[in-house]
């Protein structure tokens, strides 16, 4: 019944602007940003995102890029590594993490994702009675540097504000706290406007407010649909609406 209504277009969170120009939208009375990785894509060993299935070492969104998570962890310098899996993954380790990758790399290049699992499963050690594994956070933060995920978020956000109409909303839904930090942080500067010190009277900086906050904390998924979907576990929704001043 919505066929009229529906437009399909292949690109990333980045190339919201584009798309909506190409397909002759110009203003838009709701967006709907979710930030969550595709299940079937986490679910298909094939694509690379699985720890507990062997696949290739890919993790790329869309199979047109090149540049696969073999080819950072194969190329990248040790410190940009570190980096990434310290910032991106949030993860402790990070430096013992990429010393065991390099000794492995000396015996045998890293290309699965059960191999690359395996490795770090032997310097890191989940918490007791956890159910999370080792790897999760050297993971993520792979994905999220394959895909460009935290610079794409902010590219959409600040894309997204002359795509809304007057009093239209914007909802972002994230799945773990880089990504929300971003967004809480971008709906309230954009809420705030003027970035002025206190002591200005006059306001000099030209920033006005975009956005009024709906959700002054985050709406989580409730226990009734985390048991039909255990992935809504660590979703976060806010909400702002457009204003114009």
């Amino acid at each position: 019944p919505f066929r009229d209504r529906v437009i399909f277009a292949h690109g990333s969170l980045e190339n919201l602007r584009d798309l909506a120009e190409q397909s002759g939208v110009t203003k838009v009375n709701g967006l709907l940003l979710d930030f969550g990785v595709s299940s079937p894509q986490l679910d298909t060993p094939e694509r690379g995102f699985s720890i507990r299935r062997d696949g290739p070492l890919d993790m790329r969104m869309d199979n047109t890029q090149t540049t696969t998570a073999a080819n950072l962890v194969e190329k990248l310098k040790d410190v940009e590594l570190i980096s990434i899996i310290k910032n991106f993954g949030e993860e402790r380790f990070a430096k013992r993490i990429v010393r065991a990758i390099r000794r492995e790399q000396e015996e045998r290049p890293i290309v699965t994702t059960s191999h690359f699992a395996e490795i770090i499963s032997r310097v890191v050690r989940s918490p007791k009675h956890s159910r999370i594994h080792p790897a999760t956070k050297t993971f993520q933060a792979l994905r999220i540097a394959v895909n460009n995920e935290l610079e794409q978020i902010k590219t959409v956000l600040n894309d997204a504000i002359g795509l809304l109409d007057s009093s239209a909303r914007i909802v972002a839904i994230s799945f773990h706290s880089l990504e929300d930090r971003i967004v809480k942080t971008f709906f309230r500067k954009e809420e705030k406007g003027c970035t002025c010190p206190p002591k200005i009277p006059i306001c000099i900086c030209g920033n006005k407010q975009t956005l009024k906050i709906l959700t002054r904390r985050p709406l989580c998924a409730s226990e009734e649909e985390i048991a039909l979907n255990s992935r809504s576990v660590s979703a976060k929704l806010r909400v702002a609406e457009r204003v114009y001043v």
